[in-house]
């Protein structure tokens, strides 16, 4: 099980581009949602003439099901100069995957809590570490996707694109840099370092 929390509605806001296609999913029976909360923020890019459309629906982790519903809204997606996923971090990562050329941010942290997670069948994990650094990786977890969990850029063991430490594992931090060249976000690499935040992560504090 896991909770689904909306980030900082002005952290949010200042992320997004002028026009943005909204995707909001209810997830699985055992995920906790802000529906009330998400659906005010749709409701303000809504009033703010910012919307091109919405697309409410449920197990966005499962590739098939996403393709078939994002299609028939692809002319409203096209039209966005990004996509806001409201989901888990599961979920937004099959969404930016699906949509490699597209700027994909996510409104939600999301917080562990032991059981069921997504049925994706792709190979995608979320740390669930309440603290979610996927709008500045480029939908790629940080924290799964790199075998030390390394938040700020790759590490000096990496060799011909491969993991120091497996190596049958793609280095993360290099797929990270491959998706922010191609959605033109190659500066976000020049912010700040990131620190994480180990008090909302309900693993670590146990």
């Amino acid at each position: 099980m896991l909770i689904t929390k909306l980030k900082d509605k002005d952290e949010i806001m200042a992320l997004l581009p002028e026009k943005v296609f909204v995707l909001l999913c209810h997830g699985c029976s055992e995920i906790s949602f802000p529906e009330k909360e998400a659906d005010s923020l749709v409701g303000e890019l809504l009033a703010a003439d910012r919307l091109t459309g919405t697309l409410t629906t449920d197990y966005i982790c499962n590739p098939e099901n996403l393709q078939v519903r994002l299609e028939r809204r692809r002319p409203m997606i096209d039209e966005a100069d990004a996509v806001l996923v409201l989901s888990c971090g599961v979920g937004m990562q099959t969404v930016s995957e699906y949509l490699e050329g597209k700027k994909v941010f996510t409104g939600c942290d999301t917080i562990r809590l032991p059981g069921f997670q997504g049925v994706t069948p792709l190979e995608y994990d979320c740390g669930q570490c309440g603290a979610c650094h996927l709008n500045v990786t480029g939908g790629i977890c940080p924290i799964t996707a790199c075998s030390k969990s390394l938040i700020n850029g790759q590490c000096g063991g990496a060799r011909n694109g491969r993991c120091e430490v497996d190596s049958d594992m793609e280095c993360g931090w290099e797929r990270i840099y491959r998706r922010l060249k191609a959605v033109g976000r190659l500066e976000i690499l020049q912010c700040p370092v990131q620190i994480r935040d180990y008090s909302r992560d309900i693993k670590a504090s146990e």
